[in-house]
């Protein structure tokens, strides 16, 4: 069993807890100047900051999500504090599928966001299993799909305005 599976499905936090940690991520990467955010490490998902560009305003919107690297790219998981529904953010990238990740290091990288189907999903999957969080459990709580988000590297045209 990976580190933090139980044999009993695990409860999700309370909405306001959930909604009260995204704003305090926000503001300690913010106070911190990015060092709040983590690299992954073999047994644990690390932290990165993504910007989308909203569907119905066009403004740019942040959020603070766990994430682990495949190859070149970068994986999360739409997962709404695993309340119903998708994050605004993954309904933005199907909107609007370009955006930007910083990294823990300062790097930014521009990214084209998809879902991971089939048998990549399930490889991508089995991976958030081993970084130690019971995802299958707190999935079970949600009627709706969870997708596996992959942010593929793209090239920014020269004379592209910096990444956000």
């Amino acid at each position: 069993m990976a580190r933090g599976a139980t044999t009993k499905d695990p409860s999700p936090p309370p909405r306001w807890f959930v909604r009260t940690a995204w704003v305090v991520h926000r503001v300690l990467h913010r106070a911190s100047g990015g060092r709040f955010l983590r690299r992954p490490r073999p047994d644990r998902w690390g932290m990165m900051r993504l910007t989308t560009t909203g569907r119905r305003t066009g403004q740019d919107r942040s959020v603070i999500l766990g994430y682990y690297e495949d190859g070149p790219d970068v994986v999360t998981m739409a997962m709404n504090g695993w309340a119903e529904g998708h994050p605004a953010w993954w309904l933005n990238l199907q909107a609007n599928p370009d955006a930007t990740v910083v990294l823990p290091d300062g790097a930014t990288r521009a990214v084209r966001a998809r879902a991971a189907e089939g048998a990549e999903r399930e490889r991508l999957w089995a991976r958030w299993r081993e970084l130690g969080d019971d995802v299958d459990g707190y999935a079970a709580h949600r009627d709706t799909d969870t997708p596996v988000v992959v942010l593929e590297p793209r090239q920014v045209p020269p004379g592209t305005p910096p990444a956000r």
